[in-house]
């Protein structure tokens, strides 16, 4: 992947680093490209060398008799396996540093979804595609995944662990930059898995702190907004827009409340609140023509009933 400095306009080989596990990995990715270089100018310069030297100069003229040569021969399977261990041993420390998790670290839940990845944090704060961390602080992610099999990577910390359905799986980061950095899913895991994307924002630990005050008056918000966060967090605008007529996986909920919705079989129904509930608790029931069965997964017993009714009254907002 090639990344572009907003300020120097320069490229680089790799996104920006932003952990010392990163400078680590690039310094070894580094290494074997310039020993790779080498490696390959040796090899193939030879060859092009004693293919010259060495060519036939007439038709008649014969090869002189050649015996091997034991040091050589040595030297040149030695050499790589020494460059191939001290690799090994190199990347293994490396490795080992990416899995050692730190005590006391900051642990953050994170959930993949289609098509998104959830947050929560201990104090009980929810976020949809988006993880905010203090600069210079150990963080320990523990990854599940409540549908298919994900996998959470950040490119510019240089760390990558699936998300595996019915487990838990960790890894860990120390951020040395402030920023916003992206996140992907890079394991393909549905129709809209391009779209998986999410930010890690690194900030001051007054900023960290004062964002987690902020979103912890998440349960005293007005019905609607409430929802509206829901609709981020739960990943439901990764199948339905909302800002317009737009179809994605799922029809979408744009001026949709009060109107009559086509169903597959033909019949008409009226887009209410026993409709809207019974479609994020059993979506299966009543399919949209154009549709099929089986895409958006059922949030029986994933939502409470305050919940129902914050997702319903935001949605009779759009219209």
């Amino acid at each position: 992947m090639f990344w572009i400095s907003s300020t120097a306009h320069a490229k680089k080989l790799m996104p920006t680093a932003a952990t010392d596990i990163a400078y680590q990995v690039d310094n070894l990715y580094s290494f074997l490209l310039i020993s790779s270089f080498i490696a390959c100018a040796i090899l193939i310069g030879g060859m092009i060398f004693f293919a010259h030297k060495y060519k036939r100069k007439s038709v008649h003229a014969k090869s002189a008799y050649i015996t091997h040569n034991v040091f050589l021969e040595f030297l040149w399977s030695f050499i790589p396996l020494v460059i191939f261990l001290a690799v090994f041993a190199w990347g293994w420390l490396i490795f080992h540093d990416m899995r050692s998790m730190p005590k006391d670290a900051l642990e953050i839940h994170v959930r993949g979804k289609q098509w998104a990845w959830e947050a929560e944090y201990k104090s009980g704060v929810k976020a949809a595609n988006l993880i905010k961390v203090p600069i210079n602080k150990d963080v320990k992610l523990i990854l599940t995944s409540t549908d298919v099999l994900h996998s959470f990577y950040v490119p510019s910390f240089r760390i990558k662990q699936d998300a595996v359905p019915g487990r838990y799986t960790a890894l860990w980061f120390n951020a040395n930059k402030f920023g916003e950095f992206h996140i992907f899913c890079t394991e393909y895991c549905g129709t809209q898995h391009s779209g998986m994307i999410g930010k890690l924002h690194v900030v001051t630990q007054q900023e960290y702190d004062q964002w987690l005050e902020e979103e912890s008056k998440f349960n005293t918000l007005p019905l609607a907004q409430k929802g509206e966060k829901l609709f981020q967090l739960k990943a439901c605008s990764g199948c339905h827009s909302v800002k317009n007529s737009a179809v994605l996986a799922g029809p979408s909920l744009y001026k949709k409340f009060g109107t009559e919705e086509e169903l597959k079989d033909g019949m008409k129904i009226a887009v209410d609140e026993s409709y809207i509930r019974e479609s994020i608790l059993t979506p299966n029931a009543k399919i949209v023509k154009g549709f099929n069965a089986g895409v958006m997964p059922t949030f029986q017993g994933q939502l409470s009933e305050d919940e129902l009714a914050a997702l319903i009254e935001y949605l009779k907002t759009t219209k």
